[in-house]
């Protein structure tokens, strides 16, 4: 049985998870500006209420992004830390994949659109199914303007959910769409889909570790009279 940890601070949650003797434990918080100093403290906690030493554990998995350019960073960079301690991979998810495996969760839904909020009017969009015991991504992981999604969006069908807070700010992207309850990722979700990448060995060396930011450059503006 493998032993995975899971640390996701890529949206304004905080999240730990876990999967220690077959089991799931986790810790979840609405942390938008102080990750840094609550991040180490929960994952200590998760180890010591799991009775789990953080050298047993196996590989650190992480939430690639996309999300908060700050957020991201802190998440690679930790999880980059405790593996490196202790000699372990890395096992990358998508932030907008562990939404899609959040509605399953709650919903056992196989399809999801998660979007988030990227600001600078535009979202973090992808489109993903359920088939044959993991997901595929319909649509890639991509930045687009609200107004472009329903051009970009395949296969709008009747079991189609949304999730993210994407929807939240520009709830009008689709019209035929079920709206979930799932809008920041969670790491529960996320270390199950890592632990299915462990068992294809799909990790990587904590030096190959990278985000996923997918804007390559941000335009900073001038404020009037600045």
């Amino acid at each position: 049985m493998s032993t995975i940890l899971a640390i996701d601070t890529a949206t304004e949650a905080c999240s730990v998870a876990l999967l220690y003797c077959n089991e799931i434990t986790y810790d979840f918080k609405i942390s938008a500006r102080d990750h840094t100093k609550q991040i180490l403290p929960m994952i200590d906690n998760l180890l010591k209420q799991s009775d789990c030493s953080l050298s047993q554990v196996d590989a650190v998995a992480f939430g690639a992004g996309p999300g908060s350019f700050t957020g991201v960073r802190i998440g690679i960079g930790v999880a980059q830390g405790l593996a490196l301690g202790i000699d372990k991979p890395m096992i990358g998810v998508s932030t907008l994949m562990t939404l899609a495996q959040g509605v399953y969760r709650t919903k056992q839904i196989t399809n999801v659109i998660p979007a988030i909020d990227a600001r600078m009017n535009e979202v973090y969009l992808g489109q993903y199914q359920y088939i044959d015991d993991h997901w595929k991504a319909i649509i890639p992981e991509c930045v687009i303007a609200p107004e472009k999604v329903i051009d970009k969006v395949q296969d709008i069908r009747n079991d189609s959910y949304s999730a993210g807070t994407g929807w939240q700010t520009y709830p009008d992207m689709l019209k035929n769409i079920h709206t979930s309850d799932i809008l920041l990722p969670h790491a529960q979700d996320l270390i199950v889909i890592a632990n299915k990448k462990w068992q294809k060995n799909e990790w990587v060396s904590v030096e190959n570790a990278e985000p996923t930011y997918l804007r390559n450059e941000v335009t900073w503006q001038k404020l009037p009279g600045r």
